[in-house]
């Protein structure tokens, strides 16, 4: 038995009271039990909440000769479908493409493009659930794939169980919804490079996602502290660059399993590796952005190829403020020769458009120091060391579009001026102005959207963090496009995305941890319409999502007493 207590006592004051108008007291027990509904009201508790939803008389009972009906080009969608509902309801399920018709089947589940409204938009969908057939209906197999997700968030929780059901009546609720996603970015990021996380762990990270129609993985796959994606060109980045001689940062060494059999801890991915993670997010309409840190943060690739350092090795990582930082030599061009065919290679495995190359907490010292640098401002008539980070994003940016791919980078691209087609990820300001000047922009400000913050003001109960404090309300209450940003500007905000940066996390249960429910919040607000967000009823639908992840076996943080908290200060 699972049991989730959900606290909110009014009033909650401070940065809470400011954004949320949510004030009436709310207590709700979550049991594990083989119902779609909570407490007791008639609503279906679907996360995130869809644009448009009637409920309607009757129910449609899933039985074992229910067959699963496909027109041509929703066949992978159908097989999905078929095979989360075979492992739990034991049924056969079968999936058929020779009988279709424009309306339904009698007595099944059909997935069709045909006749669907344009106003759907790619990612949008239409489901029909009557007592004597179920029909999804999507202009994109990506809207039929959201639409699956619905209709498993209309079954009961124990649908998600990995092992057969027995004994339970797989009930339907008779309903018409029509849905399309607000944002098209709708995102999570994971940071693997302070603590390495398996293949099947990042697979299971990515079905979580796609239940909650979250869309875009953003990888963290470089940073100081490890690199984790095998070059060819470059063997000594993963021989070296993936491994450092314990867990780091304060932590217990056996809080972290990431070992190898010389005792290093790390580790990183082989091409083989990415190639079937990009596929396994592909069939969940997840898109993959890599990133690839650059100049900064930068210790781990320099550690095994110094000679692209100021000093040109051997490079010994200084720690300064608790991190190491490393960076790159822009006045050596051998270190564009570097850096363009790593991107080469990360090209191949990443189909997306999207390249992230970081861009942020650019240490310059060094190259106030270095003549090689020295040389380049003076030769380019740059002003200071920020507009020669600019010119380096420019450069990579020429190269990144010359094959076809989008760059993208942290708030501090923007110093010392912007590439020309840039999009910009705002975690410490620069939107309104990026946005105001052309400029796509996903949000992510560090107050909103950082899981690796505290989910209580009380340290002592919870597991270390990095600093902050962002419960589960607030992230409710994000609203992604800043308040000062003119209308006819608004449609550069691409969405936004939550953000777990490693440090302190060691572990895919922790990660969970800090990740869940905090990421249902999060994908309500880049999907539903912002007029629909309802703190209580989110609360109520949270209930059933905790059964779910049950199921599912993904660990969450179920104790939010700590909501009734004053928030005078994050």
């Amino acid at each position: 038995m699972s049991i989730c207590w959900w606290f909110t006592s009014p009033p909650v004051v401070g940065l809470i009271e400011n954004k949320m108008k949510f004030g009436i007291a709310a207590i709700f027990l979550c049991l594990s039990a083989p119902a779609i509904f909570a407490n007791d009201t008639n609503t279906p508790a679907i996360i995130p909440q869809p644009q448009k939803l009637e409920l309607r008389a009757g129910v449609f009972k899933l039985a074992p000769d229910t067959r699963i009906f496909a027109s041509p080009g929703t066949i992978e969608t159908a097989n999905q479908l078929a095979d989360q509902l075979r492992r739990s309801t034991g049924y056969p399920l079968k999936v058929s493409t020779k009988f279709f018709s424009g309306t339904a089947a009698k007595g099944g589940i059909l997935l069709t493009t045909r006749s669907a409204g344009t106003n759907l938009g790619a990612e949008g969908y239409e489901l029909t659930v009557a007592p004597d057939a179920i029909v999804i209906r999507a202009p994109m197999e990506a809207g039929l794939f959201y639409g699956t997700q619905t209709l498993l968030q209309l079954l009961p929780p124990d649908i998600f169980s990995t092992q057969l059901v027995a004994n339970t009546s797989w009930q339907i609720p008779c309903v018409q919804i029509e849905d399309r996603p607000r944002f098209k970015w709708r995102g999570l990021m994971l940071d693997v490079s302070r603590h390495f996380f398996t293949r099947p762990e990042v697979e299971q990270l990515l079905d979580a996602m796609a239940l909650l129609k979250l869309n875009t993985f953003h990888w963290h796959l470089v940073d100081d502290q490890g690199w984790r994606i095998e070059i060819k060109k470059y063997p000594r980045l993963t021989q070296i660059g993936a491994w450092r001689p314990g867990v780091g940062f304060g932590l217990d060494p056996k809080s972290a399993t990431a070992y190898g059999p010389d005792g290093r801890y790390g580790g990183f991915y082989t091409q083989d590796d990415i190639r079937k993670i990009v596929a396994h997010a592909a069939a969940r309409h997840i898109t993959i952005v890599p990133e690839i840190e650059m100049p900064g943060h930068s210790s781990a690739a320099l550690a095994a190829y110094p000679q692209f350092s100021c000093t040109g090795g051997p490079f010994i990582p200084e720690l300064k403020g608790g991190v190491f930082h490393g960076i790159y030599c822009m006045g050596n061009e051998e270190t564009y020769v570097f850096l363009q065919n790593v991107l080469a290679e990360v090209f191949r495995l990443f189909p997306g458009q999207y390249i992230h190359i970081g861009g942020d907490e650019v240490p310059m010292d060094e190259w106030r120091h270095c003549p090689k640098d020295q040389a380049v401002i003076r030769r380019e008539g740059l002003k200071n060391e920020s507009e020669l980070e600019s010119h380096f994003i420019r450069r990579m940016e020429k190269f990144i579009n010359a094959r076809g791919r989008t760059l993208i980078g942290w708030s501090e691209i923007r110093q010392g001026g912007l590439a020309q087609n840039a999009i910009v990820m705002d975690w410490i300001g620069g939107a309104v102005e990026a946005a105001s000047a052309g400029h796509d922009v996903v949000m992510t400000p560090m107050v909103d959207c950082y899981l690796d913050h505290y989910q209580s003001k009380d340290h002592s109960t919870e597991p270390r963090a990095s600093g902050g404090f962002l419960p589960l309300e607030l992230v409710y209450s994000f609203e992604p496009i800043p308040a000062n940003l003119a209308t006819q500007y608004q449609r550069h905000i691409l969405g936004a995305q939550g953000n777990l940066w490693t440090e302190y996390i060691p572990s895919l249960s922790h990660a969970e941890y800090m990740m869940f429910p905090r990421a249902c919040a999060l994908a309500e607000v880049t999907w539903s319409p912002k007029s629909l967000r309802d703190w209580n009823d989110f609360t109520r639908r949270l209930q059933v999502q905790c059964e779910r992840f049950d199921q599912l076996g993904i660990n969450y943080r179920r104790n939010t007493s700590h909501l009734s908290e004053t928030n005078s200060a994050r």
